[in-house]
């Protein structure tokens, strides 16, 4: 049973930092693609960055240059790296991972970071 465990998030000034980072058990770390999403009150969740097994990256427009993703296949998690945060960055943010040898999505329970002044 694969359990996706999110740290990190919180209440930050806008112009802040945050790391977020997601614990995942289970075995298939390393050939998966993981992400993280996000739910703002009244919008659809989308994807903020992921990374894949060989290290490659993506990112939301709205993140470019300011959040960072990366992998660290020892302790089977995934971070977050978030700087220069905005009132619109405030959203749920929810850890995804997903095997591509049987074509499974895992999701963490989600994490709240607020950006507010």
């Amino acid at each position: 049973q694969v359990q996706l465990v999110e740290s990190g998030g919180g209440l930050v000034q806008p112009g802040g930092s945050l790391r977020l980072s997601c614990a995942a058990s289970g075995s298939a770390f390393r050939i998966s693609t993981m992400g993280w999403y996000r739910q703002a009150p009244g919008k659809q969740r989308e994807l903020v960055a992921s990374v894949t097994a060989s290290g490659s990256t993506n990112y939301a427009d709205a993140v470019k240059g300011r959040f960072t993703i990366s992998r660290d296949n020892i302790k089977n998690t995934v971070y977050l790296q978030m700087s220069s945060l905005k009132p619109e960055d405030t959203a749920v943010y929810y850890c995804n991972r997903f095997n591509p040898l049987i074509n499974v999505n895992v999701w963490g329970q989600g994490i709240q970071v607020t950006v507010s002044s």
